[in-house]
């Protein structure tokens, strides 16, 4: 019989008769796999076992394994093994993925100002006032990097994009203490 894990369980688990009868496989085949580390279920509090449709779909694979492939146990035992760390790497992979999507979203932020001082974001390839009919110069401010860390940087920035040219200011910033 199906029966529910704790509250918060939202996938079914089911006790190991039914989990063997589902998977076509003596419970005592299940009882083995499990010492031997193939398929490991949940505990119930009791310490009796409780299979997921996931736990269920594995026993089949290693009993297909085991009898159309001819693989022995340890050899099923490292195939499983190297799977895990294929979907670990694989989410790991995922994680890393959405990181980098997130920096690129930051690093790419583009803004532009006009020289009345108004600052607008704009994406890149974007004019920026080309839909006021403004003109303008865009200066593109970028800071200096120095080779160490000392404990003041120098830093480099655009003031004023004005019809007169581009005003810059440079100056060191010291760290609060």
């Amino acid at each position: 019989m199906a029966r529910a894990g704790g509250a918060g369980d939202a996938e079914t688990t089911f006790v190991i008769s039914v989990a063997a009868e589902l998977a076509g496989m003596h419970p005592q085949t299940l009882r083995q796999y499990d010492r031997l580390g193939l398929v490991m279920p949940a505990r119930a509090k009791g310490r009796g076992r409780r299979y997921t449709r996931h736990d269920v779909q594995r026993l089949r694979d290693i009993q297909r394994m085991s009898q159309e492939e001819g693989i022995n146990l340890e050899g099923i035992r490292r195939i499983l093994d190297l799977q895990r760390r294929v979907e670990a790497l694989e989410a790991e992979g995922e994680r890393l993925r959405a990181r980098i999507a997130e920096a690129d979203a930051r690093r790419d932020r583009v803004f532009a100002a006009s020289p009345t001082g108004e600052v607008r974001p704009m994406r890149r390839g974007e004019r920026p006032w080309a839909d006021r009919g403004q003109g303008g110069e865009v200066a593109v401010w970028q800071p200096w990097r120095p080779m160490s860390h000392p404990p003041t940087r120098r830093v480099r920035a655009v003031i004023e994009a004005g019809p007169s040219g581009v005003r810059i200011i440079e100056g060191t910033v010291r760290p609060v203490d």
